[in-house]
This record gives structure tokens, C-alpha cells and sequence, in this order.
């Protein structure tokens, strides 16, 4: 005889894009996939690759279906074009999930879950990472507002649960139609281990020398893509000819633009464990980016102990975050260089600011608590009855 005990829990995972490809929602996908199977639920991610393939990686199965990205390549627009066959393995693995979890609306690889979950009456749920984003293009913006209104509209009105990052995107999913019974705060996790301050000076010194940095500069380090809606553009603007601190920049995007700049460092994509080394080997994290919220990269960098500077959104409301220790500015490039200039002159303030950051980090932002929180969530939208 075999056992009849419960069955696993079986989540299928949908992300327009997943690791090796460097971005914010494909590395809170990773955690949560790996994290979920760590706690013996069954996890296949449905997700974009340069060919078709399935795999096994780390305890998740990974499902890859071929699509073009020369979007992204081309004009920095992060939209893989996939092939007509994601329509049978989004139907194939939402008949095989207990639950479909989808990430963020916008992408082909949620329409064709949503579909496959309405053919295989499946439950899902949807985490939406961001609301309207104010490209520099019209037509790019005409193309959101045109999605939002037809397909994520229809995703987010049919989800089970609704899960936002922050207070903007709260306001964002409601207008599109989520009951406000539906919508939750779920806040993305940090690796407080991987993302962690420098033990002591002479470890930063080494991460500085490994990336080619200079050893006697205050550093202030940008995460992100080269594109005007993170505020690249901003800080360079920021930077005056005289300024008491270099730039460093981890991310691809418009590179030609940071070529040949004095106290200008550019390291490129960078692996989650390569780009944790980048955060120890500086001083400063600054974002002025636009309609984020409370993005990943300002978690990470407050794991590692980094003073923030950052755009003053409304979406960081639910968090309570202290000003004094967490500087929220307008996009307003005279601004950023009289922040940036006082934090590189008092080194006693970016080490309040610091130690304030981490542990934000390690009470706030556990993986853990995310994980189990979805996991209730996932229960929670299986029908009456279910085991």
C-alpha cells in the first residue's frame, strides 16, 4: 500500500523573465520559487528564454519558451515577444497547479497564464510591481495605458488576491478594477546574508581593487538599467566637475552615455552575488528613480548598510521610514548634488544612516515571513473544499 497523506502544494510561478537575466521581478521570483520549494511546495516557473527548454534548477522546474527580446536590446523596453507555444505550456502547467501566481500584469507570459487559468479553472493570484511608468516615449505610454486598460484590467479584476509592493501601486490596481477586499501588502524580501555590510575595511578594500574602483574616494553606487525612468540621467546632471565623490554604476542600458566621464565607473550587469560585493565596496546607494515605490534595489542596498537617497514617492507611506535616516528627495538634479555633497563630506552621518538601513533590512524585509504570507494567500484562493 502507499500513503494517502496530503498532497504538496503545487504553484505555478509566471515572470515574463527569470535568472540568469538580471533584473529586479526575476530575482524576486528566484527567491520565491526556491524559498517555496525549500518548504516542499512544487514549484514550475513559466517563463521567456532565448530557445524552449525545461529544466531543473535549484529544487524548481523551469519552463522557457522561446522569444525574441530585441525589444529590450533595442530601445531598453524590458518586453520579451514570445512564441505562439507559451499558449499550450501556460494551459498545460495551470491544469497541473493548484495555484497560478502571475507577476505583474503587463507581460505576454501573464496573458497566457490567465487564459490557461481560466481554461483549466485554476485559482490565481497576481503580485503587480508597478503602476503606469512615464516613459519618455508617447507611444510607449500609449502601449501601457492601451494594456492596462484591456488585458490587465481583465487579470487583475479576476485574481483571487492582488499583491502590491507599496501605496502608489495600491491606488494604481484599485482604479483598474480590484476589489479593495482582494488587494494586500506584501512587501518583497532581502537576503540579509548574501546582501550584508563589509566586515571591516579591509573587505571593502578588496571588493574596490576586484572591481577597479578607486581606494580613497567616497563612492555612491546606482543599481539599475540606463534608462531616464530610473534616474541615471539625473545624477550625472547631479555631479558638478568638483565633486567630493565618484559615481559607480551597476546595470546595462544607454553605456555610451557614462563613456570617457571623469569619477565615472561603469560595472555592467552584475550576478546578484557579484552585484552584493558592489554594494560593500560602496558608500553611498542613490535612486532617483520614478513610480517605483519602494523598488528592490533600495532594499538591497539597505541590507548592506548603505545610506539611501532616494526619490520622495508616495509609495514608501506604508513603511513608516524614518526621514532623518532615510533621504527622500524630489527629481531635482541641484538637490541630489547638495544630498550627495553633504553625505560625502560627514562620514559620521552615512554611518547612522547605515547602521539605520540594516536594520530596517533584517526587522522588516525577511524572505521568510514573505514566503509564509504567500503560502496562506495560496490556500486561501483554492476553492471550497480543496485539500
Amino acid at each position: 500500500m502507499t500513503g494517502s497523506g496530503p498532497q504538496p502544494l503545487r504553484v505555478l510561478l509566471v515572470s515574463h523573465y527569470y535568472p540568469p537575466h538580471v533584473g529586479g521581478i526575476e530575482n524576486v521570483v528566484r527567491q520565491e520559487a526556491v524559498r517555496l520549494a525549500a518548504r516542499g511546495v512544487q514549484v514550475t516557473v513559466l517563463t521567456s528564454g532565448e530557445r524552449g527548454e525545461v529544466r531543473d534548477e535549484e529544487g524548481v522546474r523551469v519552463v522557457r519558451v522561446g522569444a525574441w527580446n530585441g525589444a529590450e536590446r533595442r530601445a531598453g523596453v524590458p518586453f520579451p515577444l514570445l512564441s505562439p507555444l507559451v499558449l499550450t505550456a501556460a494551459r498545460r502547467w495551470a491544469r497541473w497547479a493548484d495555484v497560478v501566481h502571475m507577476h505583474d500584469c503587463f507581460y505576454l507570459t501573464s496573458w497566457a497564464a490567465g487564459l490557461g487559468a481560466v481554461l483549466t479553472r485554476t485559482p490565481y493570484v497576481l503580485t503587480q510591481h508597478v503602476g503606469l511608468v512615464q516613459h519618455p516615449s508617447a507611444l510607449v505610454r500609449g502601449v501601457q495605458r492601451a494594456v492596462y486598460r484591456t488585458a490587465g484590467r481583465g487579470l487583475l479584476r479576476r485574481a483571487r488576491r492582488v499583491f502590491t509592493l507599496n501605496a502608489t501601486v495600491a491606488d494604481f490596481v484599485r482604479s483598474h478594477g480590484v476589489r479593495p477586499e482582494r488587494a494586500r501588502h506584501l512587501p518583497n524580501g532581502v537576503d540579509t546574508a548574501l546582501f550584508r555590510p563589509a566586515a571591516s575595511a579591509l573587505e571593502r578594500c578588496g571588493a574596490r581593487r576586484r572591481f577597479g574602483l578607486p581606494q580613497d574616494r567616497v563612492l555612491v553606487l546606482f543599481v539599475g538599467r540606463m534608462v531616464p525612468k530610473k534616474g541615471y540621467d539625473l545624477l550625472l546632471a547631479a555631479r558638478g566637475p568638483a565633486a567630493d565623490y565618484d559615481l559607480v554604476f551597476a546595470g546595462d542600458g544607454d553605456a555610451p552615455a557614462l563613456a570617457g566621464l571623469a569619477g565615472v565607473h561603469h560595472l555592467g550587469a552584475l550576478r546578484p552575488e557579484v552585484l552584493a560585493d558592489a554594494y560593500r565596496a560602496c558608500d553611498v546607494f542613490a535612486l532617483p528613480s520614478t513610480a517605483e515605490g519602494f523598488p528592490l534595489t533600495v532594499q538591497e542596498a539597505m541590507a548592506s548598510g548603505l545610506p539611501v537617497v532616494t526619490t520622495d514617492d508616495p509609495g514608501y507611506a506604508p513603511y513608516r521610514l524614518d526621514r532623518s535616516r532615510v533621504t527622500l528627495v524630489p527629481r531635482d538634479a541641484a538637490v541630489l548634488r547638495g544630498t550627495l555633497t553633504t553625505l560625502a563630506e560627514d562620514e559620521a552621518l552615512r554611518a547612522r544612516m547605515g547602521r539605520y538601513s540594516r536594520s530596517c533590512a533584517t526587522t522588516d524585509f525577511a524572505w521568510e515571513e514573505h514566503v509564509g504570507a504567500l503560502i496562506e494567500h495560496y490556500r486561501d484562493a483554492l476553492p471550497t473544499g480543496a485539500p
